[in-house]
């Protein structure tokens, strides 16, 4: 295995059995809830957390902060490789920023080896499956430089489409007229999204009903894959506590697309803050986002 570290933050939303197997440090995101903030070590249960957004709670996010990422990168260069930190998108947190400051007091500090960090210009499990390629990548032996040189290469080429069950998170989050949040609630449109070239969080559609805005996934992975249609080896899903419904999604792409190998993950509290309960994503490899 080569000799750096692959880093990340708490926002790709993959199980932390991933993490742990792969000893991938992870910088924390932090969310305030009933006046208690919280950390990916003290994170409530993904259900109970779930269980306050449907009650009308509304946590507030923040970034990994400079002097958090400082200890975070610290902590792996006690290890003395080389460190490769994959980041939230730059257009959603000031997370990369953050670990760009760092990685440089770091450097200040005495450090030797190499630091670099990565706007991933992902999120939730879009980010988790552009980490696991890397990941993918750094096992069967490739340098930092080819690592990095791949993401950078094709971080665009991941694809994050997605739907919400309830418009007054991303009312809250400025993505949703007040109008658009009432009335959608009121006659069950269900919008469609997807996160940019520029890393940023866009409606692209709204259907009428549930069931049409899953399919609805489906169809879109169809169309953005592209030449990627037979190279996809794995596709993600995220879910906000709505199991039965990732599975559905799950299995219509492995009818579909014949994609054997999929992981299924909860949409972390830091994302589905801005989500809310029932959120559903699809992540997977294209041509363009």
């Amino acid at each position: 295995m080569s000799e750096f570290i692959l880093m990340t933050d708490s926002t790709a939303d993959m199980p932390e059995s991933f993490y742990c197997e792969n000893q991938i440090p992870v910088l924390s995101l932090t969310y305030t809830l009933d006046d208690y903030t919280y950390t990916l070590a003290d994170s409530l249960p993904m259900t109970k957390f779930y269980d306050k957004l449907r009650q009308g709670a509304m946590p507030v996010t923040s970034q990994v902060n400079p002097e958090a990422a400082l200890m975070g990168f610290r902590e792996a260069a006690r290890q003395d490789k080389d460190i490769l930190c994959v980041c939230f998108s730059s257009a959603l947190s000031g997370t990369y920023n953050s670990c760009r400051i760092a990685a440089q007091m770091l450097s200040e500090e005495g450090f030797s080896r190499r630091i670099v960090v990565i706007d991933s210009l992902c999120a939730s499990t879009g980010m988790g499956l552009l980490l696991y390629q890397a990941n993918q990548m750094k096992v069967s032996g490739a340098s930092l430089d080819e690592t990095a040189s791949w993401i950078e290469a094709h971080k665009l080429n991941v694809c994050h489409v997605f739907t919400v069950d309830d418009l007054n998170h991303l009312y809250r989050g400025g993505r949703v007229s007040k109008t658009a949040a009432i009335v959608g609630s009121m006659i069950s449109i269900k919008p469609i999204l997807h996160v940019d070239d520029a890393g940023t969080l866009q409606v692209i559609g709204k259907v009428h009903g549930r069931n049409k805005s899953l399919k609805t996934l489906v169809d879109l992975m169809e169309e953005k894959m592209g030449s990627w249609k037979d190279k996809n080896e794995i596709f993600m899903i995220c879910q906000g506590d709505v199991q039965p419904e990732a599975e559905q999604v799950a299995q219509m792409v492995k009818d579909r697309f014949g994609i054997s190998q999929s992981l299924i993950s909860y949409t972390g509290p830091v994302i589905g803050s801005h989500t809310g309960a029932g959120v559903i994503g699809l992540f997977f490899m294209g041509d363009h986002r």
